[in-house]
């Protein structure tokens, strides 16, 4: 299965994300994007807009017991920390749009690499590590676009600050159905606490 770990907002900073996005997808131009986020799902299993911490891409499900065993040690091993979104950015000259975030980073790089060094001692077969960046896509393009409107209005997007108390191991189910704009679909297959256990 496709898995990921990630920092879930809140509901009430996924509704402040959604009003702006709304407000993106107002701007000329934003119909040659895909838009990621389904406001309004139930944070039950959603997990549409999502700060990714570590891509362990295709894992044998023999793996997953492991891998949400390491990512809860490393969970438990990261204080709660301050996070909110804030501004924007782009990668690849235009092909993705994202927020930002603010906040304690410093932890939030720590439970990145955590949560990469839990897939490796799972055994999961990890791409070359990269510095991580905090970002949660908003859209993507198969060819680059201005981005110029999007960053300016994104520059004074700020959330409310909330305390990070877990971590997510998501799974992602690719598109299947061969139509347009479909998305795909998150599931969390794991809630990992932070903060020392018991």
């Amino acid at each position: 299965m496709r898995l990921f770990a990630a920092l879930l907002p809140p509901d009430d900073v996924s509704r402040e994300l959604a009003a702006e996005v709304e407000a993106l997808r107002g701007l000329p131009g934003a119909e040659g994007l895909r838009w990621t986020g389904r406001p309004g799902r139930p944070r039950g299993g959603a997990a549409d807009w999502h700060f990714t911490l570590a891509f362990y891409g295709e894992a044998d499900d023999d793996l997953v017991p492991g891998l949400t065993a390491r990512l809860e040690r490393a969970a438990a091993r990261t204080e709660p920390f301050e996070l909110a979104l804030s501004g924007g950015g782009h990668f690849g000259h235009g092909r993705a749009v994202w927020a930002g975030a603010d906040g304690d980073l410093r932890t939030l790089r720590l439970l990145a690499e955590r949560a990469e060094a839990a897939g490796r001692k799972a055994g999961v077969e990890m791409e070359e590590h990269r510095r991580y960046k905090a970002h949660l896509t908003l859209a993507r393009s198969r060819t680059g676009v201005d981005v110029r409107p999007y960053l300016a209005a994104l520059a004074g997007f700020r959330s409310r600050s909330w305390t990070v108390g877990e971590a997510a191991l998501v799974r992602s189910h690719l598109p299947s159905s061969g139509v347009p704009g479909e998305q795909p679909r998150y599931e969390v297959v794991a809630r990992c606490p932070l903060g020392p256990a018991g």
